[in-house]
């Protein structure tokens, strides 16, 4: 009893702290790595159009991410049995 009692909320710290999102400074920097993993050099027109590239690129997949969740939750309802009614005179 005693150990559950540590273990559950310690495990749900861990997931907590495994959903957080990078701050705009912190993807900034990382940007910045990239590019210049790629051999751009800094304060350059070259790096600027880089990082550029990496935020198109970035809200190119979000909208493509959403058009595809707005298909799948919108898309006209599938029929799956049709009936008919015949009025015989």
């Amino acid at each position: 009893m005693r150990l559950s009692r540590i273990l559950i909320p310690s495990a749900l710290l861990l997931i907590l702290a495994s959903c957080q999102t990078m701050t705009p400074e912190e993807r900034r920097a990382a940007d910045e790595r990239t590019c210049a993993g790629y051999g751009f050099r800094a304060k350059t027109d070259a790096m600027a159009q880089c990082l550029l590239d990496l935020e198109l690129d970035r809200r190119a997949q979000t909208r493509s991410m959403m058009e595809r969740n707005d298909q799948m939750f919108w898309r006209p309802p599938i029929v799956v049995e049709r009936r008919v009614i015949v009025h015989r005179p």
